[in-house]
């Protein structure tokens, strides 16, 4: 039980050094990484709705895990063609970038219904909590 256990909190081992990798050495998870926290930095201060925070996070998260998930692709067509170019491998790559774009354009989508009324109302009004009706 004990050996389970362990095998158990090392597969989270793994997983935490893969977003650690894929942190450090892709630009385009920097960039999602810093527009979320600071989506989240405006949604807190407009103090939007539980929903839509829900929502945000989903979003984030899902922008996140494409982009992890394309990562590994990348590497796994990598290690298997290495230098040399193939048209499969472009394929492979492209895809999974589209995928990634596919997200982060849900995530755009998402963003603008939450925050475009509670904005609004704090560029017109100054207030900053947003009162759903």
């Amino acid at each position: 039980m004990m050996r389970e256990w362990q095998r158990f909190v090392q597969s989270f081992g793994y997983a935490i050094a893969g977003l650690v990798y894929t942190v450090k050495t892709q630009r385009n998870m920097q960039i999602h990484v810093a527009a979320a926290l600071a989506v989240l930095v405006l949604g807190w201060w407009l103090a939007i709705p539980k929903r839509d925070v829900l929502l945000v996070f989903f979003c984030i998260f899902l922008v996140l895990a494409f982009e992890t998930m394309n990562t590994a692709v990348e590497r796994c067509v990598d290690l298997t063609v290495g230098d040399r170019r193939h048209p499969l491998a472009r394929i492979a790559k492209d895809t999974a970038a589209g995928a990634v774009l596919l997200t982060a354009i849900l995530a755009v989508i998402v963003g603008l219904s939450v925050f475009t009324e509670p904005l609004w109302y704090w560029l017109t009004t100054g207030q900053r909590t947003y009162n759903m009706k």
